[in-house]
């Protein structure tokens, strides 16, 4: 498990800090999911409420599904408006990091990150955080999602009183996304705890559900239909399963932002199945995401081999080769890791 959490000392120096009002710039990571802007509007009303000035940046825009989540029509895209988040970064007094574990995961943010002079608080759950970037690090994998952990920060802060309706929807937000609705890293009792304590602020989990789940437009669907028909390849030896989709695809469905969140998922429904993979061609690179289901890393095969990472289970990763050497690339890595991929989940 990978832990660093803050001490006492560190929780009164926090404390300290937001005792008087700072102009506060929250961060997170480049294709910003829900775990990512949620977790960032929980934490903008929460110091909002506190009497701070904040602002919320993303590095680029986030799936429209999404749009819908309280305060996240105000966040500043810095690939739409690089000026003002380099203005806002300027001035700061105080900068969360949420749900990334490095730097370089803020994309076109990452150098403007590092010569910013304010100091930097992580919030995050991924695997092996680069505790040297921050001045205070919030980090362990045991939990959720960073929704979980915003909700401990406020927990560590006294301040859960100031969880109102809106904060909730939006750190429930994060914690269903990041779970899969409950169906994957929530074996923990106080993700229930914290759920209840969400819906006792006035959480409306049934419509939060729906507005995230039941809002798909048709090319989305469509799109859906497609990767399932057309696009996945199935290796049966390798207990792996890949969809892809390059440009043309992308440009039949008026492909928008998020249309293809969850797809990697799919493959997973079959038994025979331990390793699913989606790339996405995208802007001359690949986008990758890989998922597992057992004991399978896919966090150390896309730090290894595709410069990303994430979780054990779930991470992502970037390649710069045309979609059929991509898919040649990562067949003849995982004929190597062919005895590691062959195992039956025990359910």
């Amino acid at each position: 498990m990978t832990m660093s959490l803050l001490s006492t000392d560190q929780i009164s120096s926090v404390k300290a800090l937001l005792s008087e009002q700072r102009r506060i710039v929250l961060t997170t990571h480049t294709n910003p999911d829900g775990d990512a802007i949620g977790s960032s509007m929980a934490m903008s009303r929460y110091l909002r409420k506190k009497g701070h000035e904040v602002t919320a940046i993303v590095p680029n825009q986030f799936p429209g599904f999404l749009s819908w989540i309280p305060g996240s029509g105000k966040m500043l895209i810095y690939e739409d408006n690089a000026k003002a988040c380099q203005k806002a970064l300027q001035k700061a007094d105080l900068v969360f990091s949420l749900d990334y574990n490095a730097l370089s995961r803020v994309g076109a943010l990452t150098d403007i990150l590092k010569r910013t002079e304010a100091p930097r608080i992580l919030i995050d759950h991924h695997i092996e955080p680069e505790t040297d970037s921050f001045a205070y690090c919030f980090s362990t994998t045991n939990t959720s999602s960073t929704a979980e952990l915003v909700y401990d920060f406020m927990e560590l802060m006294g301040d859960t009183d100031l969880i109102d309706r809106e904060i909730a929807e939006c750190l429930y937000t994060g914690i269903i996304t990041d779970t899969g609705s409950f169906s994957f890293s929530a074996n923990n009792e106080k993700t229930y705890r914290v759920t209840a304590e969400l819906i006792r602020n006035g959480l409306d989990a049934l419509k939060i559900h729906r507005l995230i789940y039941d809002t798909f437009s048709e090319n989305r669907l469509r799109l859906l239909g497609h990767a399932i028909s057309n696009r996945m390849m199935v290796w049966d030896d390798l207990h792996t399963a890949l969809i892809y989709f390059d440009k043309n695809d992308l440009k039949q469905y008026n492909y928008k932002v998020g249309d293809a969140e969850g797809i990697v998922n799919f493959p997973l429904s079959m038994e025979k199945i331990n390793l699913s993979i989606l790339i996405t061609e995208r802007d001359k690179k690949m986008r990758m995401s890989f998922r597992s289901k057992g004991d399978f890393s896919v966090n150390e095969l896309a730090r290894k081999y595709f410069n990303g990472g994430g979780h054990k289970n779930a991470a992502g990763g970037t390649y710069f080769k045309s979609v059929k050497e991509t898919i040649e690339e990562i067949k003849s890595i995982l004929v190597n890791h062919k005895d590691d991929l062959n195992y039956k989940v025990d359910y």
